[in-house]
C-alpha cells in the first residue's frame, strides 16, 4: 500500500514557525497544500493504485478528493487512520457535515462526532496503528491501496516522519517497517 500525508493544512502554516497550537479546528488545506496534493497525483498516477482510504479530517478529505477524481478511485473514509489527537486541529468535523461536502465518499458508519478526546497516548496510537495493520492484511487488495493520513499516525504505523504531500509504500504483512517503508516512486 501506499501511504499519504495530507497537503499543508491552514494549521501547518501557523504551527511550523511559532510551535504554538493555533486554535485551528479541522483546518482546510492551503493552496500549497492542494499544490502538493496535486503533485502527489503525479507520483501515483504510473501505480496501480484501486482505491483510496482516508482519515475523516477535512485536510485528508481534500487532499483523497484531488488524488481520487485526477487517477478515478473511489474513496472510503476509515477514522483508524486519523491523526494522533494532541491539537486543536484534531477536533473534528461532524459526520453529517463532512457527507454533505463529500456526498460521493463512502463514510460507512462513521458516528456524528467520531474524532476522540484531545490528549490520545503514544501508547493508544500505536494500538490504533497495529489495528489497522492486521486489518489490511486480511484485505485482498492491499497493495492497491493508497492511504490518506497524516503525520501521527504515519509516525505510529511505520516509525517514519514525513512532510506534508510525502508518499511512503508499506506492506502491512511485514512487521518490520524498517524494511518495508521507503518511498514511493516517483513518475
Amino acid at each position: 500500500m501506499i501511504l499519504l500525508r495530507h497537503g499543508q493544512s491552514e494549521f501547518n502554516v501557523v504551527f511550523a514557525t511559532t510551535r504554538v497550537d493555533p486554535g485551528i479546528e479541522d483546518p482546510a488545506l492551503t493552496p500549497a497544500g492542494r499544490d502538493q496534493a496535486a503533485e502527489a497525483c503525479d507520483r501515483l498516477a504510473t501505480l496501480d493504485l484501486r482505491r483510496v482510504v482516508a482519515s475523516p479530517y477535512r485536510r485528508t478529505l481534500h487532499t483523497a478528493e484531488i488524488v481520487a477524481e485526477a487517477l478515478g478511485l473511489p474513496v472510503s473514509v476509515e477514522p483508524l487512520v486519523r491523526e494522533h489527537a494532541v491539537f486543536t486541529c484534531d477536533i473534528g468535523t461532524p459526520a453529517s457535515d463532512l457527507r454533505r461536502q463529500w456526498p460521493n465518499f463512502d463514510f460507512g458508519d462513521l458516528p456524528e462526532t467520531w474524532w476522540p478526546r484531545l490528549g490520545e497516548t503514544d501508547d493508544e496510537v500505536r494500538a490504533r496503528c497495529e489495528h489497522f495493520r492486521q486489518s489490511a492484511t486480511v484485505l485482498a487488495d492491499w497493495s492497491h491501496l493508497l492511504v490518506v493520513s497524516h503525520w501521527g499516525f504515519i509516525r505510529g504505523l511505520t516509525g517514519h516522519e514525513v512532510a506534508n504531500g510525502a508518499t511512503l509504500r508499506f506492506d502491512p504483512v511485514s512487521t518490520d517497517t524498517s524494511a518495508v517503508v521507503g518511498p514511493a516512486p516517483a513518475c
